[in-house]
């Protein structure tokens, strides 16, 4: 056990970091001549903020697994990017004598090792440390199951080397892989597989979510940063998943904030990791959910107005857009302060109960003249707002010229 550790200890250092960096960085070297090549999309810059935060969180923290864990997300991603293109480019689009296809071919389902190594940072969020009692237990369960999902996989992925005339799908993965080729046991085998690694999972998250109410302040903020990331990138896949066959230029714009929303997991953990402006957390908080709570209002008094203007008021199209949209523009910084200041009352107490305090403070001393006063609303206001240990005020003597 020893020997063991010290390993694992010697290997997760800098110089590994580094060999890792410069494997990623070939990586994408590769990924651009080949998606250029096969005429697809660059699945792997879904992979770039896994890398970086991977890479930093791995350097200076190199005892924490979750930096390793992220790296190793990264590699499978754009492994699998590069490997799928590659296959497409031999198998689908007639690029005979290409070396390796059948590696690449085998290579493609990257997303196996991919789904395994998903839910692991998360189980081990903050610190990198194995959890203890029950959950320790689920550990081995969940890597039980995987093995057996991997290995599974594994077994059916060899046909890549064994099969004369490979079946191929325009992933570039062997039709098998993706569902359609499976029989009834098999599909049954993987809905097994799906439910129990969505119940193990969602303990995991479960899990996170209790501990916020015993931990310490500090915790308390890292957790949050875990769960806006986590909100985001939810909704970013929403968004990916709706509108990824979209062809109007604003829904595309919208599909690629969506993609921002699937970058805010990694960057949010490498954040909370890293304690870098931790407690800004909630700031971020209340301004994401008030533009996003600012952009509905305002799209729904967009189209309703548009609809108004151009249906049932004699109005050209051209002028009802443009009327609802100064009148859309006129509304923005009205609704916006006043959705602030809700969002505030809930989601950021700090800056509403300081702003509050201080506003009190102010109005009572327009009305006090005596210095004794003075002093007591002051401490009673750095009290209110920041609650501090022990208050000292001291005031410099009045001098008569």
């Amino acid at each position: 056990m020893t020997v063991a550790r010290a390993t694992l200890t010697r290997l997760a250092s800098a110089r590994t970091v580094t060999v890792v960096g410069l494997i990623l960085s070939l990586l994408y070297a590769a990924a651009i001549p080949l998606t250029a090549a096969s005429n697809g999309g660059i699945d792997a810059i879904l992979a770039l903020p896994f890398a970086v935060v991977g890479l930093i969180v791995a350097r200076r923290q190199p005892r924490n697994i979750i930096g390793w864990l992220l790296l190793g997300l990264a590699l499978c991603l754009v492994v699998s990017s590069d490997a799928a293109e590659y296959s497409v480019l031999h198998f689908r689009q007639g690029h005979h004598g290409l070396p390796l296809v059948r590696l690449a071919l085998f290579l493609a389902p990257g997303w196996i090792p991919l789904v395994a190594l998903l839910p692991l940072p998360i189980l081990f969020f903050p610190d990198g440390r194995l959890p203890t009692g029950r959950w320790r237990w689920s550990l081995w369960a969940y890597l039980t199951l995987m093995v057996a999902f991997v290995v599974d996989n594994f077994v059916l992925d060899l046909a890549s080397f064994t099969d004369r005339h490979p079946r191929v799908d325009s992933a570039g993965e062997l039709t098998r892989l993706g569902g359609s080729g499976s029989t009834g046991w098999e599909a049954t085998l993987g809905n097994v597989y799906l439910l129990l690694y969505a119940a193990i999972a969602l303990s995991w998250v479960l899990r996170q979510a209790l501990s916020y109410r015993h931990a310490s302040q500090e915790r308390r903020q890292q957790l949050k940063w875990l769960m806006a990331g986590a909100g985001l990138c939810v909704v970013g896949m929403v968004d990916l998943a709706g509108l990824s066959g979209a062809t109007s230029t604003v829904w595309q714009v919208v599909d690629s904030v969506g993609l921002l929303g699937v970058l805010a997991l990694p960057a949010s953990m490498g954040v909370a990791i890293l304690k870098y402006r931790l407690y800004d957390v909630d700031r971020l908080i209340s301004r994401t959910l008030s533009y996003a709570i600012v952009t509905g209002l305002l799209i729904g008094v967009y189209v309703g107005m548009v609809a108004f203007t151009t249906g049932l008021l004699p109005f050209s199209s051209p002028v009802g857009v443009a009327a609802s949209t100064f009148a859309a523009v006129a509304l923005f910084t009205p609704v916006r302060r006043r959705v602030q200041r809700l969002v505030d009352r809930r989601f950021n107490r700090a800056r509403y109960d300081a702003q509050a305090t201080v506003t009190a403070f102010a109005s009572r001393l327009q009305a006090t003249t005596d210095l004794d006063a003075v002093r007591r609303e002051l401490v009673l206001a750095v009290h209110s707002a920041i609650e501090p240990t022990h208050v000292s005020l001291w005031v410099s003597p009045l001098r008569h010229v």
